[in-house]
């Protein structure tokens, strides 16, 4: 069967909604933080120095909201706090921007923000404002690539053991036929606190999602597999999905096989020959892996929103057929 062609983003720059000339002599914008995400204080980040996006300023004060040119809504705190505590008023040109980094089955509370936000800001790919939890970016020359020391085979870490999930299940088959070491609230605890060091140790990770959604890809695959410099043995959207924003041959899908015995097999195979191992890392000579930064980058990217929109206004009529589509 003929491969599908499947266009990738190399890096955030290359999306359309962010591709603008840069001018010195950009506006400021204003962009609030209404609630800090989980509640939780964290410094907000220059957007010139690590994001070489000028003229933005972000703030948690809500002294004055009606200054700011974006206001930043954080679904999980909306549930919280509720819909009543959101701004009594807002300017004409001011956009409200709903943002959510779950997926649609631990998103609730959905159907009565309709018409409530301007644009919405979430990993999907068609959302307004669209950061995905990692990307790809060009490398300016080709590196050259060293793979570390692997002396183990397979991890996973879970937080969230929950027997109905599909990972779940998908692992119990799995480990009848080869070793997987557990890390995380069920099992081993991780060297030094860290999931990248732990990982670091292993050919292959468990990159299982906790729902399978379009786009919904995590940090499960770019941080705790990839920069780890493990394989991501993937379980979430299906594989043409992840190839909007990976390459090919820099993942295995689990639905590649007819089942957990088959990919096994496959693994042990893999752990034996090492060219062929090391093919799943000829895409790092290309490119580097950039996990996105919660929550600074997510407000500075939204400055850049605003100028490429320039006076183009909307509404959100339907949230929920939208989010959970």
């Amino acid at each position: 069967m003929a491969k599908t062609e499947v266009k990738r983003w190399s890096s955030l720059q290359d999306l359309p909604l962010l591709r603008r000339p840069r001018d010195e002599e950009d506006e400021p914008l204003r962009v609030l933080l209404w609630w800090e995400p989980f509640g939780r204080s964290r410094p907000l980040g220059d957007c010139r120095a690590r994001y070489n996006i000028s003229g933005c300023s972000l703030s948690t004060n809500r002294s004055r909201p009606q200054e700011a040119h974006a206001v930043l809504f954080h679904h999980r705190d909306l549930i919280l706090h509720g819909a009543e505590l959101l701004p009594r008023a807002r300017t004409p040109a001011q956009r409200w921007v709903w943002m959510n980094f779950e997926s649609p089955t631990h998103t609730p509370g959905l159907h009565g923000l309709a018409g409530v936000f301007n644009w919405t800001m979430s990993y999907k790919v068609d959302s307004d404002v669209f950061v995905p939890y990692g990307y790809l970016r060009a490398r300016q020359a080709p590196a050259r690539l060293s793979l570390p020391r692997k002396t183990k085979l397979v991890a996973w870490v879970i937080s969230n053991w929950n027997e109905d999930h599909a990972r779940v299940r998908y692992f119990n088959q799995l480990k009848k036929y080869l070793p997987i070491d557990i890390y995380g609230a069920q099992g081993l605890e991780l060297k030094d606190d860290s999931v990248v060091q732990t990982v670091a140790e292993y050919k292959f990770y468990l990159a299982f999602e906790n729902s399978q959604h379009l786009d919904y890809i995590t940090e499960k695959l770019w941080r705790n597999a990839f920069k780890s410099r493990a394989v991501p043995i993937v379980l979430g959207p299906p594989r043409a999905n992840y190839e909007l924003f990976i390459p090919s041959d820099s993942f295995i899908h689990v639905d590649d096989f007819a089942s957990p015995g088959q990919l096994a097999i496959y693994l042990k195979f893999l752990d034996k020959n090492k060219s062929r191992y090391r093919r799943y890392f000829a895409w790092r000579k290309r490119y580097e892996v950039r996990v996105t930064s919660f929550w600074d980058e997510h407000c500075c990217q939204v400055c850049e929103a605003i100028r490429a929109a320039g006076n183009q206004r909307k509404t959100v009529q339907n949230l929920a057929n939208w989010f959970e589509s």
